[in-house]
């Protein structure tokens, strides 16, 4: 990657984050806990960077607007159509991961 130029290494990396959003809106049965326990991220830390990102550039974008990009879909209908609560495990797993959060 160091010899791609700023501008197609800054376009590979878009295409990737757009199609790992993709990937996530497809896997609905992904919970968030699950990607907290595994991979220490979850689609809200993903929205978190999105609006991160906006502020540091001054580009104006809600949590909601952030959510809703990285969802497709608002938030909260996201999560009443997709998200179950979380088992005794997955909690578990979130506790004893929680410092790498």
């Amino acid at each position: 990657m160091n010899e791609i130029d700023a501008q197609t290494r800054m376009e590979l990396e878009s295409a990737a984050f757009r199609r790992l959003l993709e990937y996530l809106r497809e896997r609905t049965d992904v919970q968030n806990i699950d990607l907290m326990n595994l991979a220490g991220f979850c689609r809200n830390c993903l929205s978190n960077w999105l609006k991160e990102a906006a502020d540091e550039r001054g580009v104006a974008l809600s949590k909601d607007e952030s959510r809703a990009y990285v969802y497709g879909m608002p938030y909260e209908e996201w999560k009443a159509r997709h998200q179950r609560e979380a088992t005794a495990s997955q909690l578990q797993g979130f506790e004893e991961s929680k410092p790498r959060h």
